[in-house]
């Protein structure tokens, strides 16, 4: 019974293998010839299922009747080709900007993006309270000054570690102007508290990538090491940490306290606040507490209520007084740099699962500057695969002879000498060339202020650098990929199919009067018009208009007239649409007599809309002219090129189809 069973399986193997080198061998074989060139079938198929669903691929004449309209779609790309329509400008210029669109996708790393998502997730779920001092530094620093800053933050560090205040380092030290207070100056400027280095509260994607993970990766009390951002270097420390708050919806009770208020003036307040807490606690309505003592003026009138906020948007008091709260619950007395509050939670969304949420943590991602790791990864890839060199000699022999004028952003290209062809980059057999960079520098350089021109040079050959291998890349995408080989095919074929339809069928029966005519003439039998109803259509849209409209209506036959009177009697709520209308073209006049009068044929019911239908007489068929019946004629005259066009293409381009292999097509589908 084993053995048995064990043939059976190897049979059912063997078949199913068998079959599969079948199909393989088969999708190979040649399908049709269009003017010589041979499509096979796994080309055919490809196309056909991709634009037919599982269900429409087992309808009996699916395959031949997709077939047919395949074949015209080949031999107008093959015209277009002869006719050397992907060599004209616009073609090119159309073609290569669809293709930077297909190629974004090739340059993000998806391992690296789903790490950052999975980080983004893991942190999403806490929110971070933590302080700064910043020590501002150009992201194109020299090493020099970089060092000097560094030493600088370090020694900050070391006077904080060994028992320094960090608030008051920040005040001191920080170039952060938000940590300091700023003094007030009679009729120029107010006084302002400032932050003393607190950022109050975030989360993932509140703060630049560097600044976030550095605050993610310390522990609460604890002070980072120096972290470098474009905005110079920084040392966090991390002052809570606690599950994410979400969004939350709250309302509040809000008495004002001005940043340099007086003693006498701070006691009072701090009363007022307790006492309207009392309030609450007696049993008086929230809403009615709200609106009678809140100095909130926008919010007190609808019961404090707040807009939506997450940490980030809000003074870190809020989010720790919400965090004890249920729905419903309000708070004590809070005091904030505003003043004082009691909060009352309505509601509070935490993040999501995974699955609810990767899908938009992804767009973030890759709009994030963080997404640069999942670039960089692809780049260090194409450097490694493709043997990356840079040529250092000629590095340095270009960076000596480009002068400063680039950081005026006057460097000219002919001003230097150089052997055109000498090698500076290279990617397999690839080079960019001294010149190459030159070139580069010509057309991106830009007015330097205060910059070291080898640094400013080096920036500009790290992107030089950069678009060398994304330029490599994208241009041996086809052979590195062929399912988008096939899209930049699908792509180029159909730019080409759409110019060349435009050219010889839609625009072409627009503009060509003379053909558009004489077709006309040729087939007048088929533009007629049928029996129609001379009539006017009055919609008033206030049912309060409509028996005074009607009053006017028995007396005013003339539109003109009508319309103005009701302009002097102030009556703004009529529509009216005269004309000759063919039963479908108006619901109103379909459902009159067709005899002449004025006739009400709708009410106000679910909307405010009364109608009234004056018939002025029956029009018996009569023939249309080119003018009346010219979109008609147009679509016509379109499709009548269109035939004539595939005639010509079939003298052209012969086709040949091989039975055979058309008829095991089908069988296999059926």
């Amino acid at each position: 019974m084993i053995k048995t069973l064990a043939m059976a399986l190897l049979t059912v193997v063997y078949v199913h293998t068998a079959q599969g080198q079948f199909y393989k061998k088969f999708e190979n074989k040649t399908l049709l010839t269009i003017g010589g060139e041979k499509i096979p079938v796994k080309e055919f198929l490809r196309v056909y299922e991709k634009n037919n669903t599982p269900e429409e691929r087992k309808q009996p004449d699916a395959i031949k009747n997709y077939l047919d309209l395949y074949i015209k779609f080949k031999m107008k790309v093959k015209e277009a080709e002869d006719l050397k329509m992907d060599t004209i400008p616009s073609f090119v210029k159309e073609f290569n900007g669809y293709r930077k669109t297909l190629v974004k996708p090739y340059f993000s790393d998806e391992s690296v993006i789903d790490s950052l998502i999975k980080e983004a997730y893991d942190r999403m779920q806490y929110d971070i309270r933590a302080s700064h001092i910043l020590l501002m530094l150009d992201k194109d620093a020299s090493p020099e000054d970089t060092l000097a800053v560094y030493k600088r933050i370090m020694a900050i560090r070391d006077s904080i570690m060994n028992g320094m205040d960090f608030e008051k380092a920040a005040i001191t030290f920080s170039e952060d102007p938000s940590a300091k207070d700023r003094e007030e100056i009679p009729g120029k400027q107010r006084y302002r508290r400032g932050n003393h280095g607190d950022l109050g509260f975030f989360t993932v994607f509140n703060m630049v990538y560097p600044f976030e993970s550095a605050a993610y990766h310390t522990k609460v009390g604890e002070v980072s090491m120096p972290v470098r951002t474009d905005y110079g270097y920084h040392l966090i420390k991390v002052t809570d940490k606690r599950p994410a708050m979400g969004k939350a919806k709250v309302a509040h009770i809000y008495v004002r306290l001005r940043d340099n208020a007086s003693k006498e003036d701070s006691l009072r307040k701090t009363e007022k606040i307790f006492n309207i807490y009392k309030k609450l606690q007696q049993g008086m309505p929230w809403d009615s507490v709200a609106k009678e003592y809140s100095e909130d003026k926008g919010s007190a009138p609808k019961g404090g209520v707040l807009p939506e906020f997450t940490s980030s948007r809000i003074v870190p008091e809020f989010v720790v007084a919400i965090d004890s709260l249920e729905p419903g619950e309000y708070s004590k007395p809070v005091k904030t740099i505003y003043g004082w509050h009691i909060i009352k939670l309505i509601e509070r969304t935490p993040p999501g699962s995974f699955e609810k949420e990767q899908k938009e943590l992804r767009k973030r991602v890759k709009k994030d500057m963080r997404s640069s790791l999942s670039k960089k990864a692809v780049i260090d890839r194409v450097k490694k695969e493709h043997h990356f060199k840079v040529f250092e000699d000629a590095k340095a022999a270009i960076f000596d002879q480009i002068d400063t004028t680039v950081l005026a952003g006057n460097f000219h290209v002919d001003s230097l000498k150089l052997k055109k062809d000498k090698p500076l980059l290279k990617l397999d057999r690839t080079v960019k060339t001294m010149m190459d960079f030159a070139k580069y520098v010509e057309k991106h350089q830009k007015k330097q202020t205060g910059k070291d021109k080898e640094l400013y040079l080096n920036s500009l050959f790290k992107k030089f650098e950069y678009d060398f291998c994304t330029e490599f890349k994208g241009a041996h995408l086809e052979e590195e990929y062929p399912e988008f080989a096939t899209l930049v095919q699908e792509y180029h074929d159909g730019i080409l199919l759409f110019n060349l339809s435009d050219e010889k069928v839609w625009t072409k029966a627009v503009k060509d009067t003379a053909g558009l005519e004489r077709f006309y003439k040729e087939n007048k039998a088929k533009y007629q018009w049928g029996p129609r109803t001379k009539a006017t259509v009055y919609y008033i849209n206030d049912a309060k208009d409509a028996d005074r409209v009607y009053q006017l209506l028995q007396t005013i036959t003339d539109n003109g007239a009508l319309a103005e009177k009701l302009q002097r009697d102030s009556i703004s709520s009529v529509e009216i649409k005269s004309g000759a209308f063919e039963k479908g073209d108006n619901k109103y006049v379909d459902k009159v007599k067709k005899e002449p009068g004025l006739y009400k044929v709708a009410e106000p019911d679910v909307e405010d809309l009364t109608v009234f239908v004056r018939v002025e007489k029956l029009l018996p068929p009569s023939q249309k002219t080119l003018d009346e019946a010219r979109g008609l004629v147009t679509a016509d005259y379109q499709n009548y090129l269109e035939k004539e066009w595939i005639k010509d293409l079939q003298a052209k381009y012969p086709v040949k189809i091989k039975k055979r292999v058309l008829e095991k097509l089908i069988e296999k589908y059926q």
